[in-house]
C-alpha cells in the first residue's frame, strides 16, 4: 500500500472519529436535559389495567385473569381492602367490645349485677390483632398468590388516552381500564386549625388508647356506629349532624323514631354546622351553630370527622384520559355495566357513588370485568336488591326500594313497633319496622327497619324481594315461637289487613307522606 493511500485512509478515520465524538457529545447533552425518570422509564403493554387492589379491584382481577394473561393490577399503598383494614371488620370489632361493656352496665335489669372497667389500650390492641391476623391476613394470602407480573405498586395517573404513569418510573399502555381506586374521608377546611387532633375512619383504629372525649362529625353509618361504640366504652362523646336526618332512613316516622331512640342514649345535635375550630392547651374546640341560629362551643381531646367520603377518581388525571372529567365527577356510570360513557373505562366500588358496601363493591368489580372483556358490546347485569345495615343498637336496615324511592307508586305499608315476644324477652323492644308492598299485587318492594338484630330480618326480606315474593308467599312459611322472625309475620299481616282499603282508596306515596 502506498503512503498516499495510507494517508487518505488515516484522514477518513480521523473524520469518522471526530463525527462520532460530536454525536456522542450531542447525545450526552440531549440526555442530560431529560429527566432522570424518563431515562429509566419502564414500559408495560397490556390489554387490561386495573387501578386498585381492594374489594372491587380483586373482584375484577379474578374474572379477567381467567381469560387472559395480558393485565396488570396497580395498587397505591399497602394491600388489604378498606373493609378489612379500616372499615367493616375493625368497626365491628370495636362495636362488639362496646356491647360487652354495655352488658355490664345494664345486666342488673335481669338480676345479674356486674361491675368492671374498660381498658382502652387492650380494646384497641385486641382490635388490631384480630384485624391484622385474621381479616387483613386472609386478604394478603390471596394477593400473594397473584403472579408478580400481574402486580404493580405505585400511584397511577393518566398522562394520555390509553396511557398511565405509575410512580415516576413505569408507563402502562392499556386498551381497557377498570378504576377501582376507592375513596378517602372528606374533611372540611374548617378543621384545618385542629388537624393534629382530627381522626377519620382511616386513622382512628391506629390509636394507642381511647381518648377521654371526642366530637363525632356526621350522622351517617361510620359516625353513628363509632359514636355509639365509643360512648359505651366510656368516652365522653358528642355527635354533630348537619341535615337533621339519619342518612339511611327515608320515611318521616322512621326518622323520628331513630332520632328519639338513639337520642335517649347519645348526646346528639342533629341539625346545624361546625362554624369554627381552634386548639389550645385544653384540647380542640368546636363552635357549632344549630339550625335555630344558636351557637355554642365545646372542647374535646379528639375530633372524629365522619361526614362522608370522596372518590379517588379525581386523583387519576382523568383530564388526560380523553374523558370529560365532569362526566366522571357527576358519576355518570351505567350501574348495569359500570362503563363510563362510551369510553373503554369502567369504574367500580367506592370510587362510584353507589352503595359503599362490600358485596356491592365485589359485584361491581366483576360487572366491570365482564364488560371490559366484552367491550364494545355491553353485558348488562341484573343488580341485586339494595341491602344496607347500620350496626347501631338498635340496628338500622334498608332493603329494596326505600319509601322515598317509591314516590308515585300505590303501596301498602305494614307498620309495627319492634315488640315481638322475643324482643321483649331480650329487653330490646325499641324501634319500628315498615314493609312496603305493591298495592295491586302484594309483592314486597322494600322495607325500612330500626330494631335489635334487624340484620336478620333484613336478610329474610332481601331474599323475598330478590325472588319477587308476595306477602302471602312469605306468610305461608313456618315461623317458630318465640323468635324475632315473628315480627316479620306480624308486619306482613298488618299490611295484608290494610291492602284492600288502601288499593280501593287509591292512596299514593305522596298522600302518605303528607299524613306522616
Amino acid at each position: 500500500m502506498t503512503s498516499l493511500a495510507i494517508s487518505r485512509q488515516s484522514v477518513k478515520f480521523l473524520k469518522f472519529r471526530r463525527a462520532r465524538h460530536f454525536f456522542c457529545l450531542k447525545t450526552t447533552y440531549i440526555l442530560a436535559r431529560r429527566p432522570v425518570s424518563e431515562l429509566s422509564m419502564k414500559t408495560i403493554n397490556v390489554e387490561y389495567a386495573i387501578i386498585g387492589a381492594g374489594t372491587s379491584g380483586l373482584g375484577a382481577y379474578s374474572k379477567i385473569s381467567r381469560k387472559t394473561d395480558s393485565l396488570v393490577m396497580i395498587q397505591d399503598g399497602p394491600y388489604g381492602t378498606t373493609c378489612a383494614r379500616v372499615g367493616c371488620m375493625p368497626s365491628k370489632l370495636l362495636i362488639t367490645a362496646a356491647d360487652y361493656a354495655h352488658h355490664l352496665y345494664t345486666s342488673e335489669f335481669f338480676g345479674v349485677p356486674a361491675s368492671g372497667r374498660v381498658d382502652g389500650r387492650k380494646v384497641l390492641e385486641r382490635l388490631r390483632r384480630e384485624r391484622d391476623q385474621r381479616f387483613v391476613a386472609n386478604n394478603l394470602r390471596y394477593v400473594n398468590k397473584i403472579p408478580a407480573h400481574h402486580k404493580l405498586e405505585g400511584r397511577a395517573r393518566f398522562i394520555a388516552p390509553g396511557q398511565l404513569r405509575v410512580g415516576e418510573s413505569v408507563e402502562v399502555n392499556a386498551k381497557k381500564f377498570i378504576l377501582a381506586c376507592g375513596s378517602r374521608p372528606a374533611v372540611s377546611e374548617v378543621f384545618e386549625p385542629v388537624m393534629a387532633r382530627v381522626l377519620t375512619s382511616d386513622t382512628f383504629f391506629e390509636l394507642e388508647d381511647l381518648p377521654r372525649s371526642i366530637a363525632v362529625i356526621g350522622m351517617g353509618v361510620i359516625a353513628l356506629e363509632l359514636g355509639q361504640a365509643l360512648h359505651r366504652l366510656g368516652v365522653e362523646t358528642t355527635i354533630y349532624g348537619r341535615s337533621g336526618k339519619i342518612n339511611a332512613l327515608t320515611h318521616p316516622a322512621m326518622q323520628r323514631e331513630a332520632l328519639d331512640t338513639l337520642g335517649t342514649e347519645l348526646d346528639i345535635y342533629p341539625s346545624g354546622q361546625v362554624v369554627s375550630a381552634w386548639e389550645d392547651t385544653e384540647g380542640a374546640w368546636i363552635e357549632y351553630e344549630k339550625s335555630n341560629g344558636q351557637r355554642f362551643s365545646r372542647v374535646f381531646d379528639r375530633i372524629l370527622v365522619a361526614a362522608g367520603r370522596l372518590s379517588n377518581v379525581d386523583r387519576l388525571g382523568m383530564e388526560h384520559a380523553g374523558v370529560d372529567f365532569t362526566e366522571v365527577d357527576s358519576a355518570t356510570v351505567d350501574p348495569q355495566t359500570m362503563r363510563c360513557s362510551d369510553y373503554p373505562i369502567f369504574i367500580a366500588g367506592d370510587a362510584t357513588d353507589h352503595l359503599p358496601v362490600w358485596h356491592e363493591a365485589f359485584d361491581e368489580g366483576r360487572i366491570a370485568a365482564d364488560n371490559a372483556l366484552s367491550y364494545p358490546e355491553p353485558v348488562p347485569a341484573e343488580r341485586r336488591p339494595p341491602l344496607m345495615v347500620i350496626f347501631t343498637d338498635p340496628q338500622i336496615a334498608i332493603i329494596g326500594q326505600s319509601f322515598r324511592q317509591l314516590e308515585g307508586r300505590e303501596i301498602v305499608i305494614g307498620d309495627l313497633p319492634f315488640t315481638s315476644p322475643r324482643h321483649v324477652v331480650w329487653n330490646k323492644d325499641q324501634g319500628r319496622i315498615q314493609v312496603y308492598l305493591d298495592a295491586r299485587t302484594g309483592v314486597i318492594l322494600g322495607a325500612e327497619l330500626l330494631g335489635y338484630q334487624a340484620e336478620h330480618l333484613a336478610h329474610l326480606l332481601a331474599l323475598a324481594i330478590t325472588h319477587g315474593m308476595t306477602a302471602e308467599q312469605v306468610l305461608s312459611m313456618p315461623v317458630y315461637h318465640p323468635s324475632a322472625e315473628e315480627l316479620l309475620r306480624d308486619v306482613l299481616m298488618d299490611a295484608r289487613g290494610k291492602g284492600g282499603k288502601f288499593a280501593s282508596e287509591n292512596i299514593t306515596h305522596s298522600k302518605i307522606d303528607r299524613l306522616a
